[in-house]
């Protein structure tokens, strides 16, 4: 078991949903100081208001993009969790911004790494890299071939990227590969936001959460709070050069979704449907979890019902009825690996 007290450790993506929550699990184990690199285009300052009252935070606004932020950034680091990144669906639109970030933003985090002699790596990557997966539930030596998103693509790089620095460099890594992320501190305002933040704006303003295609479509969804146990439970582990699903191992459709977010917005509205979209059009999700039960001891713990009322209950609380969006795509992903661009999250 590696201890964490008195390590100097490095978040990228520190701001945003999964790094400030990474954050907060940090506190209580005493590192020497918290750094967060963030960009802040998706990560808030909000997020991280309680933990910079611990006194241990310190925050760099900066890009992965920029090797000599990440190196100054990097300096003195014991303990790295990596998790800057863009959304699926902005990959989609802005395919040289993905590429920038996702790809030549970690070749920065894990050259800086390796020159600053970090000693652990915590990386985020994602289902996506299953792509149109054939085994249920899934599990992580399927093939990861029949992916047809740059983000996949990217986050499979990173992967490989990582093996080959382990043995190149012999830098120690653990990757996490997230299924479908939510929780309280999701990106409610930017132009690539998930699912559940539309529908609730469409259920709030009364009108039927929008559905593309028949809702048959099934996510496995993991609430923020868990994947951030994962994250610490990889750091502390002693395992090495290994890569687990982070998931709840169960599967729930969008129509399932849709009507577990009426309920816990206390609505009887029931949700319409639109035509299929073709953004990330993959028809099922569902993780193996077993190796990350056997080799972390992780099990998520929070049920979609309790996390979808947490989620609800701190969306209102920011006071947004957000403007006109209408509904998202059966086939976006809620909250696919949540960080922004290099410095952010």
């Amino acid at each position: 078991m590696t201890e964490i007290a008195g390590r100097r450790v490095l978040i990228t993506g520190g701001a945003g949903l999964i790094g400030s929550h990474i954050t907060d699990q940090l506190i209580p184990h005493e590192p020497a100081e918290i750094v967060l690199l963030d960009n802040f285009t998706r990560g808030r300052h909000e997020n991280i208001a309680a933990a910079l009252e611990s006194g241990l935070v310190t925050v760099i606004e900066g890009d992965v993009r920029d090797a000599d932020t990440v190196a100054k950034a990097m300096a003195g680091v014991d303990l790295l969790f990596h998790q800057a990144a863009i959304r699926i669906t902005q990959c989609a639109q802005e395919p040289r911004l993905a590429y920038d970030v996702l790809a030549t933003g970690t070749f920065n985090v894990l050259e800086a790494a390796v020159e600053a002699g970090v000693s652990r790596v915590v990386a985020a990557s994602s289902a996506s890299i299953y792509g149109l997966a054939e085994q249920f539930p899934t599990a992580e030596n399927h093939h990861p071939y029949d992916n047809r998103t740059i983000y996949g693509a990217a986050k499979l790089f990173n992967e490989s990227l990582l093996r080959s620095f382990n043995d190149m460099f012999g830098l120690d890594y653990v990757v996490l590969r997230y299924f479908n992320v939510y929780g309280q501190r999701m990106d409610a305002h930017g132009a690539y936001t998930e699912v559940l933040i539309r529908w609730m704006e469409r259920i709030e303003r009364g009108e039927r959460p929008l559905i593309f295609g028949d809702g048959s479509q099934t996510m496995d969804f993991v609430h923020a709070v868990d994947i951030a146990r994962a994250n610490i439970a990889a750091a502390r582990s002693d395992v090495s050069d290994q890569v687990y699903n982070i998931a709840s191992g169960q599967e729930t459709s969008l129509l399932e979704l849709a009507r577990a977010l009426c309920e816990a917005m206390g609505s009887d509205l029931e949700p319409e449907f639109g035509p299929e979209r073709k953004t990330n059009p993959v028809p099922r999700r569902l993780a193996d979890i077993s190796r990350a039960r056997d080799d972390l001891g992780f099990v998520a713990s929070i049920g979609l019902k309790d996390g979808l009322r947490e989620l609800v209950s701190w969306w209102r609380g920011l006071g947004t009825t957000a403007s006109g969006a209408t509904g998202s795509s059966a086939g976006d992903s809620t909250a696919a690996s949540g960080a922004t661009s290099g410095s952010a999250r």
